[in-house]
């Protein structure tokens, strides 16, 4: 979901895309029918999915695909930078295709547990104190700040 004011993300990578295939061989990676169906499920579905949530609709698409198979498409497609995941409240974790933006924080709200998209920069900041007096590189994307939405707090 983008934030009003903020650019349409990018469109996001389809499993028939060049670019998707290219940095699949970068990784030594092919597309596999069970990526390929990931990849699949994450472009027509949209936001940010669970693997269990992955699963069900991979096996609905593609019924001879494993869920084993399914669980390492997502790792496998992680590491080529396609995918990417994030920590949601109490451990749970998302997954998502990635974009021409690059990066992004992810917003959650306690309340309707609603998934928002924030620029990085917004930290940028803070990245550069922490670096600077702790010698800390912080990793914001990877895990949801929490806090109330809008909706919510009306």
């Amino acid at each position: 979901m983008t934030a009003p004011g903020e650019a349409a993300p990018a469109p996001t990578p389809r499993p028939g895309d060049p670019d998707v295939r290219r940095r699949l061989r970068a990784c030594g990676l092919h597309l596999t029918e069970p990526r390929r169906a990931v990849l699949a499920v994450l472009a027509e579905q949209g936001g940010h999915l669970s693997a269990e949530h992955v699963v069900a609709q991979v096996a609905l698409m593609a019924p001879g695909v494993h869920r084993a198979s399914v669980y390492r498409s997502l790792e496998a497609l992680t590491d080529a930078g396609i995918v990417q995941h994030v920590h949601l409240g109490h451990g749970a974790t998302a997954y998502h295709l990635t974009d021409d933006a690059g990066e992004h924080l992810h917003l959650q709200c306690d309340g309707c547990g609603v998934v928002l998209d924030a620029p990085v920069a917004l930290l940028g900041p803070v990245r550069r104190r922490l670096l600077r007096d702790q010698g800390f590189v912080l990793d914001a994307a990877h895990v949801a700040l929490s806090g109330t939405c809008e909706r919510c707090r009306t």
